[in-house]
């Protein structure tokens, strides 16, 4: 794939000139703020794909969905996702980031018309598809956006900036999206509404902040022909490689398992209907998971594999054990306590992949990697939205456990396995 020409690295040959270094200097602070709008719209962006989360217990009194249903749904926005990360999510590279990121946040702009015109599960389904395509479309775009602005605001500079806001804006987003409309649903009139009526105003405010933000990359109009982004798993560790999806799989397990049907165990199971509830635990989930990987940076990638083994493996069983008994309080630190260990894990499953693959192909081996890791975020919720139907939801999250503790094992023989070869 032929490589654009970052717009922040073109200097014009006024600059050396009398007034070349305030104009760096102006130059710099417009992509300063520039960065800081990019994050605003990719926390927005992400924030929005989970505000449906509290709301399914509602969804499913209103309109008789069973747990199965709600996977479904939720299936679809995986799916979304999936779609769009192998087809636009590299497009960027060729026509700018911003040409990319303004229609991904249309998207989910029309997805929130969508919410805000009916609940039936069709109208559901589509909106979670559209929702899954603009997630795709911004997630890989802002992300390099973001590290452009960085990087032409503070030349030099460590990237430990850039690597904190865009962790926060990503899975800290997936975590502020259901505290919003959790609480926003327990207290407010409309609760089925007025959610979507807040994020699109945010959604309209993140397209303007993108509009003022600098391009970083110049459109190349001699394009190369297109194709969908490759995935593929071409490494000579295919031990390391394996034992880095099965990671990325398990990871995004415990995160399906908050975005779908956790608030729906936490008002049944549990017996606490509380959106706002349900909302701060998805919240608590994914703030202990972004917190985790920033305060990780300086381990090696292996300590951050163990760790985040066996944290997640100790949350899921403590989980477990909040549904049996019945504690709310042992349900939310078994959460926490896992979605620390996903966040880390999955963080050493991009270090790993990352280091395994050759630079021509690095892309396409991070490609393979998340397309595995939404399968975990996918299927294992599904599998428990089916099992549901004929089981006990703390008998379904039992057997839940037991595999993810199997897969994580598994994970932990192959890295074992890797480490003596090599």
């Amino acid at each position: 794939m032929a490589q654009s020409i970052p717009a922040s690295h073109k200097q014009p040959a006024a600059t050396a000139g009398a007034h070349g270094p305030a104009r760096r200097r102006a130059s710099a602070r417009r992509h300063g703020i520039g960065f800081s709008l990019i994050a605003f719209a990719f926390l927005t962006s992400m924030a929005f794909s989970t505000v449906p989360t509290p709301l399914y217990p509602l969804y499913m009194a209103k309109d008789g969905f069973s747990t199965f249903m709600v996977t479904v749904v939720f299936a679809a926005y995986a799916v979304g996702v999936v779609i769009s990360l192998v087809l636009a999510g590299h497009i960027s590279d060729w026509v700018g980031r911003k040409k990319i990121l303004m229609p991904a946040i249309g998207l989910e702009l029309i997805a929130a018309v969508l919410f805000l015109t009916n609940t039936s599960l069709p109208v559901l389904l589509a909106a979670r598809v559209i929702t899954g395509l603009g997630v795709g479309m911004v997630t890989a775009t802002a992300t390099a956006h973001l590290h452009e602005l960085h990087t032409a605001h503070r030349p030099g500079a460590s990237p430990q900036r850039f690597e904190l806001v865009s962790t926060a804006a990503n899975i800290g987003g997936l975590g502020i999206g259901p505290l919003v409309a959790g609480v926003l649903a327990q207290w407010v009139t409309g609760p089925l509404r007025t959610p979507y009526m807040v994020f699109a105003v945010l959604l309209l405010a993140s397209i303007a902040a993108i509009a003022l933000t600098p391009e970083t990359v110049e459109e190349q109009f001699v394009r190369p022909a297109y194709r969908p982004q490759r995935i593929s798993v071409d490494v000579d560790d295919r031990a390391g490689y394996t034992a880095a999806a099965a990671a990325g799989f398990a990871s995004f397990a415990v995160f399906g398992l908050f975005t779908s049907v956790a608030p729906g165990f936490v008002a049944g199971s549990l017996h606490h209907p509380s959106r706002a509830l349900a909302g701060l635990i998805v919240f608590a989930v994914f703030g202990a998971a972004a917190a985790a990987q920033s305060l990780t940076s300086r381990l090696t990638t292996a300590a951050k594999r163990k760790l985040g083994m066996s944290a997640q493996a100790v949350g899921v069983v403590t989980l477990v054990i909040g549904m049996h008994t019945a504690t709310l309080a042992v349900f939310l630190v078994g959460g926490i306590v896992a979605g620390i260990g996903a966040g880390v894990l999955f963080k050493a499953s991009l270090g790993t992949v990352a280091a395994l693959a050759v630079p021509a192909k690095r892309s396409e081996a991070l490609a393979g990697l998340f397309l595995i890791s939404y399968l975990g975020l996918t299927v294992p919720a599904v599998g428990i939205g089916v099992a549901t139907r004929s089981f006990a939801a703390v008998t379904v999250m039992t057997w839940f456990a037991g595999l993810l503790v199997v897969l994580l094992g598994a994970v932990a023989v192959l890295a074992r396995r890797r480490s003596a070869t090599a």
